[in-house]
């Protein structure tokens, strides 16, 4: 599939609109275009700004895939044409928003359309002018009306500039829609809600962002982008952390319900993520060691490397079945669903606090299981904190960044713990136990070296100017001096 980001303008025009002159202007080409677009019966890609068509004519006949990009730019997919059903690789890009609703056709849209190259003086064509008339067929009715694209093609966006004076001069307005599609459909497409009618309070906020992380994320998670894996899985798990703190702001028994089928995709997203960056550090470990490791070099890479292929294939397969598609509508219906609720900070507060209390006991204890819990504990006190940064000022936007850093500081000591635990595991069917138990020793290491960071990263988050606006037990930190 090909990719490609676009940057254009569009401007609505009258019927007797003609182009003024443009600096660089060349021979204008007629082309004519049939294009039909598909979308489900309540225009679910159309409601998320997305277009998906298939369009012969022109210079770039094939499938389309238009999906926001920031600004006046937009990234389009194509791929050729292949008859007239919608691409399985295309429909994945859309899984998560259509879900298993079918793709069919809902307009049809007839374009001829006059191309004026603006070319420099090397002969590189800076831009195409399009001055369509449309004929648009939806819903049993017909339109006309005619309009112009100026879209940047090797010129600098200042080029886009020079030539909306031109265009307004010469009686073009900027136009009143985003799209043809959208100009067809007329009422059959409500109108966007803004931010602020969006946003009932922080915590809406932040599960609708969520909620579009997942969306957002999904293609490249099928791809088998290792990124969007990572970035899904924080928004999948960002979203269960908020149920869990701030219950009052959902529906009764929403956490209970919604909450361990959140759990169950991070887990499996975590069966690709955890075995990559499992792979990465103890290769790297590997690699320091020399090149008389390399034989366990190559264990550990294809011990993982299968962990993650087969946890990669069960992920495709989750994310095209019922059970993942009926989460998405459920996360939906929360956001939907969020109230506002009295003082939620004050839940933050407490989910810090108790974060406070389960490292104390866990450096007492001096227990890694006991760290791994708090450990968890912070990162759900770092996504509560999360909530409020927007609108906390600086004191809250530091303290999230060092309960990052010392969340980072108990995650390295858990990789380390992990990774323990898969030497040993290779270390019983070796020919020759010992190398193996030269790097777990030098992993036990690694974790006594990441725990003395800590108190360091504790103190700087325990600070009052950054935790004094939570009020309560939070406000005081901990103290792992001891």
């Amino acid at each position: 599939m090909q990719i490609a980001t676009e940057t254009e303008r569009k401007y609505d025009v009258p019927d007797d609109f003609a182009l003024p002159p443009l600096p660089g202007a060349g021979d204008a080409e007629a082309h004519d275009l049939d294009a039909t677009y598909y979308d489900t019966d309540d225009l679910r890609l159309a409601r998320n700004r997305r277009t998906l068509r298939r369009r012969t004519g022109g210079t770039d006949a094939g499938w389309h895939l238009k999906t926001p990009g920031d600004g006046s730019s937009r990234t389009e997919h194509r791929l050729p044409i292949d008859g007239d059903e919608v691409p399985g690789e295309m429909h994945d890009e859309v899984r998560v928003i259509v879900r298993d609703r079918p793709l069919q056709p809902v307009a049809r849209l007839r374009t001829r359309r006059l191309e004026t190259p603006l070319r420099d003086a090397d002969g590189r064509t800076l831009a195409l002018i399009a001055q369509d008339r449309v004929t648009a067929e939806t819903g049993g009715r017909e339109q006309t009306w005619q309009e112009v694209e100026a879209e940047l093609v090797e010129g600098d966006p200042e080029l886009l500039e020079e030539v909306e004076r031109h265009l307004l001069a010469a009686g073009a307005r900027p136009a009143a829609g985003p799209s043809k599609l959208a100009r067809a459909l007329g009422d059959r497409l409500p109108p966007r809600a803004g931010a602020a009618a969006l946003d009932r309070d922080a915590v809406h906020r932040y599960v609708r962002e969520q909620r579009d992380a997942l969306a957002a994320y999904d293609p490249g998670v099928r791809a088998g982008d290792a990124e969007s894996v990572h970035k899904m899985r924080v928004a999948t798990r960002r979203l269960r952390s908020t149920l869990r703190t701030f219950k009052r702001s959902f529906p009764p028994g929403a956490a209970a319900t919604l909450g361990p089928e959140l759990k169950w995709l991070a887990a499996q997203l975590g069966e690709v993520r955890d075995g990559q960056v499992l792979e990465g550090k103890l290769l790297a470990a590997v690699d320091q060691a020399g090149p008389d490791f390399t034989p366990v070099a190559d264990r550990i890479r294809d011990h993982l490397e299968a962990k993650v292929a087969a946890g990669r294939e069960a992920l495709r397969h989750d994310l095209n079945g019922e059970r993942y598609l009926r989460l998405l509508d459920a996360v939906d219906d929360l956001v939907e669903r969020t109230a506002a609720e009295r003082k939620p900070v004050r839940r933050a507060g407490k989910a810090l606090a108790k974060a406070d209390g389960l490292l104390a006991e866990a450096m007492r204890a001096d227990s890694d299981e006991e760290l791994h819990a708090a450990r968890k504990a912070y990162k759900k006190a770092r996504y509560a904190v999360e909530v409020f940064a927007p609108g906390g000022g600086k004191p809250a936007r530091r303290l999230v960044k060092r309960l990052t850093e010392l969340q980072d500081v108990l995650g390295a000591h858990q990789d380390s713990v992990v990774a323990r635990e898969v030497l040993r595991d290779l270390a019983r069917d070796a020919d020759d136990g010992f190398p193996y138990g030269v790097l777990y020793a030098r992993q036990e290491q690694i974790g006594r070296d990441t725990l003395r960071r800590l108190p360091a990263v504790v103190a700087a988050s325990g600070k009052p100017k950054l935790r004094g606006w939570l009020g309560g037990p939070a406000a005081r930190g901990v103290d792992v001096r001891g």
